[in-house]
């Protein structure tokens, strides 16, 4: 965290179309403890204000004066113009490249010691790679700005899943586990437990990748060549890990009432029960990287930009999540 007394977070609104200028909007109309900055077109904020018929009054951000708590309907906006004008609904790739910046900007600004954090709204992936730039998601290009080592890892009351694999086809998964990669994400997970959600000593559920953990080497033999000499060994160093236990078992109060986080092999193992429990309610966080970063656990969801029926539950607690991390960052530092 910078030595300012208020905290100051970055937010990106993603597809322009979607529900995100919405969220931004809808969130402005409530008190923070903290200074928000949203980092997007101020016309489109104007225009979205507008139909929801919510009250708005922006001001542009200026990086030198001492940030002040945010009060309601007034927006500090660092201009990230569009290239084209938004309509709700309406995916266009000319505006592709103005979403992308919007991420950059924010995630130079947490570099830079500018912001202490960044919450992110949700993109379209389909139409950014339609404007010519390949992207895969929000942790894999703030990765690819900030360097470390990205791990997924999704919240919502009670249950946090991180990931080893992310968006990758499952004819692909199985290769991409490899001894180094899943001690990489297991330190990191264990870490960043410690150093942002203040697990003095973690407890993780680790996932086996084969149906039943691969039944003795039965029904695959990534437990037993991959998965547990690896968590051997870092239970050797002293982390509390448990697994490779079956997926279809593990997701019960008998384990989860006892853990810190799960750890899944790949995205649809862990992330449908997390959405289950807590889809709307869910924040979405990366780990691993010099800087803090949540997002929101939902799409773009073109068919609600514009009408007034966008939650924004998802993007609050993902504010939250972002400032707790700050704080207890600071404190941990």
């Amino acid at each position: 965290m910078t030595s300012q007394k208020i905290p100051r977070i970055a937010i990106t609104p993603g597809e322009p179309a979607g529900i995100g200028p919405d969220l931004c909007i809808q969130l402005a109309q409530t008190q923070q403890a903290c200074e928000l900055v949203f980092v997007c077109d101020p016309h489109l904020l104007r225009q979205r204000a507008k139909q929801l018929n919510l009250p708005l009054a922006l001001t542009t951000f200026d990086p030198n004066i001492p940030p002040e708590f945010s009060t309601i309907a007034k927006m500090m906006v660092l201009e990230t113009p569009l290239n084209a004008d938004a309509t709700c609904g309406q995916l266009n790739s000319a505006n592709s490249i103005s979403v992308l910046s919007s991420i950059e900007r924010a995630t130079q600004g947490c570099l830079s010691g500018i912001f202490d954090a960044m919450v992110t709204g949700p993109v379209h992936k389909g139409v950014i790679n339609d404007a010519g730039v390949a992207f895969s998601g929000h942790t894999e290009y703030i990765a690819a700005l900030t360097g470390g080592y990205p791990v997924m890892m999704l919240a919502t009351t009670g249950l946090r899943v991180a990931l080893v694999t992310t968006h990758l086809p499952l004819s692909e998964v199985s290769v991409a586990i490899t001894r180094e990669t899943l001690a990489s994400v297991v330190t990191v997970l264990h870490r960043d437990l410690q150093r942002y959600f203040g697990c003095a000593n973690p407890k993780i559920l680790v996932c086996g990748l084969n149906p039943h953990a691969g039944e003795n080497g039965h029904l695959g033999r990534e437990e037993i060549d991959i998965i547990q000499p690896v968590l051997e060994s870092l239970r050797n160093q002293g982390m509390l890990l448990q697994g490779p236990l079956p997926a279809d078992t593990l997701f019960t109060a008998h384990y989860l009432d006892h853990a810190d986080a799960v750890l899944a092999m790949y995205h649809d193992q862990g992330l449908p029960v997390l959405k289950y429990k807590g889809f709307g309610n869910a924040v979405n966080i990366t780990l691993g990287l010099p800087i803090i970063r949540t997002s929101v656990d939902h799409g773009t969801a073109l068919d609600l930009a514009g009408t007034g029926k966008a939650n924004v539950s998802s993007l609050h607690l993902a504010l939250k999540t972002a400032l707790d991390m700050t704080i207890n960052h600071s404190l941990n530092a």
